[in-house]
């Protein structure tokens, strides 16, 4: 069997995650018969069924399942060989720091502050971005290092160094009766009659089920609270966006949080090794 073409993985990761070759074709840009075809061959190829098919629709087999993970790490990984291949030869060479907006912000600014006082870190370049978003940027290679957390975040191929651990709070509507409150309890958020929390989407992009709203990005469910639509619960140090139209207030018995600075385990460079170093101090 040759080798596996990265055109085949991304025709079949389109299909498995659309699971409907119509969608998967408009997404690529291409034909639904070509790409048909080449599902096909690659079935073939491996001596698999990676689909089952009906009238319905397709779905993944346990084999599909399995190329539909690979397939994934392995663009990510051609992906991101491009990126530290290009910044690599850029003579203002420096690291992409990527975390949450609005996420640990005085440990960031305490990060910064040390790593531009010790010799051998070049300049880190913050790049800011949503809930979850840490883990595919650093595969992708489009960020160095990232500020992520324990245990909501995926840290899987990833090594860390531990920068603090922290309490939640909830974020209320300033009008709210709970913003009265010393602190809550996670019983006391779990059900209030017209304030649902709000849902972050999984690891995997689906939501749990819920009343409250579906939430994509911080500014959508800072107004949302702020309307009296929902609440949430967050990292303690995550207050650096509240509104004047919130309150928080400590909860007493949610999961503690932990920050780390990640980067990928097979990294090898040495501007990253400083700045890890550099942070162990804080």
């Amino acid at each position: 069997m040759r080798d596996l073409e990265t055109r085949e993985l991304r025709y079949f990761v389109a299909v498995a995650e659309e699971l409907h070759f119509g969608r998967a074709a408009d997404r690529l840009g291409i034909a639904q018969p070509p790409l048909s075809r080449a599902i096909r061959q690659l079935e073939q190829r491996l001596g698999v069924r990676l689909l089952d098919r009906n009238r319905r629709g397709v779905a993944l087999t346990e084999a599909g399942s399995v190329l539909l993970r690979e397939a994934r790490e392995a663009l990510d990984a051609v992906t991101a060989a491009a990126h530290r291949t290009q910044r690599a030869a850029d003579p203002t060479q420096h690291l992409v720091l990527a975390t949450k907006a609005g996420a640990s912000h005085e440990l960031l600014q305490r990060l910064l502050a040390k790593a531009a006082s010790e010799p051998g870190v070049p300049p880190v370049e913050v790049l800011l971005c949503e809930v979850g978003q840490q883990a595919g940027l650093l595969r992708s290679g489009r960020a160095d290092v990232a500020l992520m957390h324990r245990p909501v975040d995926d840290l899987s191929g990833f090594d860390t160094e531990v920068l603090c651990t922290e309490g939640q709070v909830a974020i209320v509507p300033a009008g709210h009766p709970l913003a009265s409150r010393e602190q809550l309890t996670l019983a006391d958020v779990a059900d209030v009659p017209g304030l649902p929390i709000a849902r972050w989407p999984r690891l995997d992009g689906t939501y749990p089920d819920g009343p409250g709203p579906e939430v994509h990005t911080q500014s959508q469910l800072a107004q949302l609270v702020a309307l009296g639509k929902t609440l949430l619960v967050i990292p303690a140090s995550s207050r650096a966006w509240q509104w004047p139209e919130h309150v928080a207030v400590p909860v007493v018995d949610a999961p503690e949080i932990t920050t780390v600075l990640a980067w990928p385990a097979s990294s090898r460079s040495q501007a990253v090794a400083a700045l890890v170093r550099s942070a162990t101090g804080l």
